[in-house]
C-alpha cells in the first residue's frame, strides 16, 4: 500500500494531506487566508505567497503529528507545480523538494488542474475511464474527456472569463464580498432567477466553447440601472451561467462516444444548483453522475496527494521548474479570442 504526502499552494489556500492507496484520506490541514485578501476583494499573490511561506512548514508538521506517522514513512512527496500564483507555487514545490531530498523519497510534481480532475477518482472508486469532466473553478472552465491519467483532450474551454472568476465578481458588483461565489449562491434562493434578463454568450454555437465576460458586464449594467433587488440578480445570473453550462456540456457530449460518468470538479462544483442541473443533464444521456464531496470541490492538498497515487513510479527530478501555465492538453487547437489558457 501506497502513502503519499500531498502539498497544495497554488492560490490562497496552504495544505497538506497524507492519502493511501486504498482511497482513505489519513490527515489533511487547509489554512484559508480569506481573512488576508477580504479587504482587497480578491486574492493578491504577494499576500498569498508570503502566508504560504509562514504556514507551510508547521502544517506539514501538523498533518504528519495528526496521522501519528514520520516523513521516512511516506512513499512519496507530491506537490502542486503550477498552474497557479508562481509565487505560492514555488514555495510548495521548493518545500516538496527539500523534503524529498531530506528524506530520499521521490519527488511527484504534480498539475494542478489534474489534481481537480483526478479527484472524482478519490472519491468514488467506481470511476472508470473515459469520462467526460467539467472543471469549473476561479480561473478555469474546461470541457476534458479524461482517456487516462496523463492523458487528456480539451474539447472546450472558456475564451475570456473561468466560471468562478464571473460568480466573484458578480458578488463584487453585488457589494457580497469575498469569497463571492458561495455569497452568490446564497443570495440567489432568496431571488427570482427568471426576473432579470440577461444574456447566455454562446448558447447554442456549434463549438462547445464558454464565454462569461459579457454575462458579468450584463450584471453590472443591470445593477446600475437600480431596477432589481439584488436577490433576483444572483437568482437571474446563476440561472444564465447554469443554462450556458448546461447547453455547452450538451455540445460536448454530442461530439464524443458516450463516455463512462459525466463528471464535474473544481470550486465551483460545489455549487448545488450546478450540480443539479449536471445531475439532470447526466440522467438525460443515460450516463452516471459523479460530483466530488464539497471538501474536495475547492482546494486542497487530498487531491494532489491522490493524483500522486495515481502516478506513483512516475517520479521527477528534484530541477523540476514551477509553472504559471500548464495546459492538461497542450495539443489542444488555440481558441479564437481566447488568449493563452492552461
Amino acid at each position: 500500500m501506497g502513502i503519499v504526502l500531498g502539498i497544495e499552494s497554488s492560490c490562497d489556500e496552504t495544505a497538506a494531506a497524507l492519502v493511501d492507496s486504498n482511497r482513505r484520506i489519513i490527515a489533511q490541514r487547509i489554512a484559508s487566508q480569506d481573512e488576508f485578501h477580504r479587504p482587497y476583494g480578491g486574492v493578491v499573490p504577494e499576500i498569498a505567497a508570503r502566508a504560504h511561506a509562514d504556514r507551510l512548514a508547521p502544517l506539514i508538521a501538523a498533518t504528519l503529528d495528526d496521522a501519528g506517522m514520520k516523513l521516512a514513512q511516506v512513499d512519496a512527496v507530491a506537490a502542486t507545480a503550477g498552474p497557479g500564483l508562481i509565487g505560492g507555487v514555488m514555495v510548495g514545490l521548493v518545500t516538496a523538494k527539500a523534503l524529498a531530498m531530506a528524506s530520499d523519497k521521490p519527488l511527484i510534481a504534480i498539475n494542478h488542474l489534474e489534481g481537480h480532475a483526478l479527484s472524482p477518482r478519490l472519491a468514488d472508486a467506481s470511476l472508470q475511464f473515459p469520462y467526460l469532466l467539467l472543471l469549473v473553478s476561479g480561473g478555469h472552465c474546461q470541457l476534458l474527456l479524461v482517456k487516462a491519467v496523463g492523458q487528456y483532450r480539451r474539447l472546450a474551454t472558456t475564451i475570456d472569463d473561468a466560471l468562478g472568476e464571473a460568480f466573484d465578481k458578480t458578488a463584487k458588483i453585488l457589494g457580497l464580498g469575498y469569497p463571492g461565489g458561495p455569497a452568490v449562491e446564497r443570495l440567489a434562493r432568496l431571488g427570482d432567477p427568471r426576473r432579470v434578463k440577461l444574456p447566455r454568450p454562446l448558447l447554442g454555437t456549434a463549438e462547445p466553447h464558454f464565454s462569461f465576460a459579457g454575462l458579468k458586464s450584463a450584471v453590472l449594467r443591470a445593477k446600475e440601472t437600480a431596477l432589481h433587488a439584488d436577490a433576483d440578480l444572483a437568482a437571474s445570473f446563476q440561472q444564465a451561467a447554469l443554462d450556458c453550462v448546461l447547453d455547452r456540456t450538451a455540445k460536448a457530449l454530442g461530439s464524443i462516444d458516450k463516455p463512462a460518468a459525466l463528471v464535474v470538479a473544481g470550486g465551483v462544483a460545489a455549487n448545488q444548483t450546478i450540480r443539479a442541473g449536471l445531475q439532470s443533464l447526466a440522467a438525460q444521456h443515460g450516463l452516471p453522475f459523479v460530483a466530488p464531496p464539497l471538501s474536495l470541490c475547492t482546494d486542497n492538498a487530498a487531491m494532489i496527494a491522490w493524483a500522486g497515487i495515481e502516478r506513483l513510479g512516475q517520479n521527477d527530478p528534484l530541477d523540476f521548474l514551477a509553472r504559471p501555465r500548464w495546459p492538461l492538453d497542450p495539443d489542444a487547437a488555440p481558441v479564437r479570442g481566447a488568449g493563452i489558457k492552461a
